[in-house]
């Protein structure tokens, strides 16, 4: 799909292209629009080829194919070529769920028209859109300052989501500390289950990490560049500082979450542990416990016939208490020392 957006009254003004549209629609048809109402904005999304044909006739430039786009190398996510920008950064969709996919999302600066070029539609993308063609929308005077606006929602949508990760990171810790005195088994399975909401957080953390190192890369990169075509204002600097600082703000707040579920993954395999350990414990007092009256037994049961007890009444009674005693003396002398 292709959605072309133009200035108007420095407001950006909608116009969504199907593929047959494009078919008809040449790019002197466009030049022709563009010389009324400035394009600032070509939207390519899951494009067909004869919507990028489209668009590269318009521009003089080359669309990057979706292979070309998945390349981790900097040189190929961030390069110049006819004249144009072209800088891409990793987003993530299905933020509000589990298991966010990442994909690549390319920005082609030229002159004063940016070209966005992506095969999913997060929403930050959504967001900025609605926001830009309200009646009382921030004015749009150029490209660059809609992929700024564009990153600035993308980064905003990541710092609701680390706020949101954290939460449930921080309702975990409560869930690993927890001083409820429950059945060992049950707190096992509990325990289990918190690795298991751990280890989901921890590729989510992976994740938005990676988006936000791509996305302070495009933006250090897109300050260096300079070239006299390119004037950037007053404003438009700030924001790309603010940029800068909020995507390496955010950065290390995400670092310090996947260094806080490493230690809550590390603290809740120490606790499994420790419950094994009680249990062997038990297992290890049960037959220390009853190996003496064992050894009693059995000293008893030999069929020796020079044995006093044998013929003695109270036999059976002396081996009986003989027995509870030895039991009992071991378990008493455990408990004082705390072993128990």
């Amino acid at each position: 799909m292709l959605r072309i957006y133009f200035r108007e009254a420095e407001r950006l003004v909608l116009r969504e292209k199907s593929e047959e549209a494009v078919t008809e629609i040449t790019a002197a048809d466009d030049a022709v629009a563009a010389s009324v109402t400035p394009v600032l904005w070509y939207d390519l999304v899951s494009p067909t080829q004869a919507e990028s044909r489209h668009v590269e006739q318009a521009l003089g430039l080359a669309i990057p194919t979706r292979d070309e786009m998945e390349e981790i190398e900097l040189s190929a996510r961030l390069y110049q070529e006819d004249g144009a920008e072209f800088m891409t950064l990793t987003a993530l969709t299905n933020l509000d769920g589990d298991t966010p996919a990442k994909t690549p999302v390319t920005f082609i600066l030229k002159g004063g028209t940016l070209v966005t070029v992506r095969y999913a539609d997060p929403k930050p993308f959504l967001a900025f859109v609605h926001r830009a063609l309200r009646v009382n929308a921030q004015a749009y005077g150029c490209g660059e300052e809609v992929m700024l606006g564009i990153v600035e929602s993308i980064v905003d949508r990541m710092a609701d989501v680390l706020e949101r990760i954290g939460n449930e990171i921080d309702g975990i810790s409560r869930e690993v500390f927890r001083g409820k005195a429950t059945p060992s088994t049950k707190k096992t399975k509990d325990l289990q289950s918190l690795i298991e909401q751990l280890g989901q957080k921890g590729d989510f953390l992976g994740g938005v990490r990676e988006s936000l190192v791509s996305i302070s890369r495009l933006v250090a990169y897109h300050a260096a560049l300079e070239s006299p075509q390119r004037r950037p204002s007053k404003e438009v600097r700030q924001r790309v500082k603010m940029l800068q600082r909020d995507a390496v703000s955010l950065g290390d707040h995400a670092t310090f979450l996947s260094g806080k579920v490493n230690f809550l993954l590390d603290a809740t395999l120490g606790l499994i542990n420790l419950e094994q350990n009680q249990i062997i414990k038990i297992f290890t007092v049960a037959s220390v416990v009853f190996l003496p009256p064992t050894l009693v037994a059995s000293v008893y049961g030999m069929n020796f016939n020079l044995m006093p007890e044998l013929q003695w009444h109270l036999g059976y009674p002396w081996a009986i208490l003989l027995m509870l005693l030895s039991a009992a003396l071991p378990f008493l002398y455990f408990k004082r020392r705390g072993w128990l």
